[in-house]
């Protein structure tokens, strides 16, 4: 089991390391898929395995291996970190802890439970960015502009698809889910 662990770690890492990078074409902003590997992660591991997991994506990126969705050879590392996506990270710990949760308590044996901890894994990522960008560029900015109103189409798609994917993702985990 330990050894099944250990390699869910590894994949999820990776599950999150591509899906940051992978960019879909969206009006008004290109949509990337880290939410998304979020999400499904975070239900599919549950929390202990899901921090496990995001902790060690922050690490590698933290490091400053290219694993960010914005990364790149002139920033990264806790550089990258610090700037405007940083709320952002700190959100995706707090929505892996939040979904696995959830999920062990039995919202991931109803659709609309499992809807709802979606919404609420997004508002955990999105309150801490906000907060982050207010900080960085000021409150009067248009901080809603930059920082959410662009995303959330994108998210309501990633959210769907999350849900779509969960049975499959559960049904790999298997046991290793604590």
């Amino acid at each position: 089991m330990l050894a099944k662990k250990a390699a869910l770690v590894v994949a999820g890492i990776l599950f999150l390391a591509i899906a940051a990078k992978i960019k879909v074409p969206m009006f008004p902003v290109p949509m990337t898929l880290g939410t998304f590997a979020v999400f499904t992660m975070g239900a599919a591991y549950g929390a202990r395995l899901g921090l496990v997991t995001i902790l060690g994506y922050m690490i590698i990126g933290a490091l400053g291996f290219d694993v960010f969705a914005g990364s790149s050879a002139e920033k990264f590392g806790l550089e990258y970190m610090k700037g405007s996506t940083g709320g952002y990270l700190v959100g995706y710990v707090l929505a892996v802890l939040a979904l696995g949760t959830l999920a062990r308590a039995g919202w991931d044996r109803s659709a609309p439970k499992m809807a709802g901890a979606m919404l609420l894994g997004n508002a955990l990522i999105y309150v801490p960015g906000l907060i982050w960008l207010g900080m960085l560029y000021g409150w009067d900015k248009p901080i809603l502009q930059w920082g959410l109103t662009p995303f959330l189409l994108g998210d309501f798609l990633k959210l769907a698809l999350a849900a779509i994917i969960l049975p499959l993702a559960w049904k790999l985990v298997g046991r290793a889910r604590d």
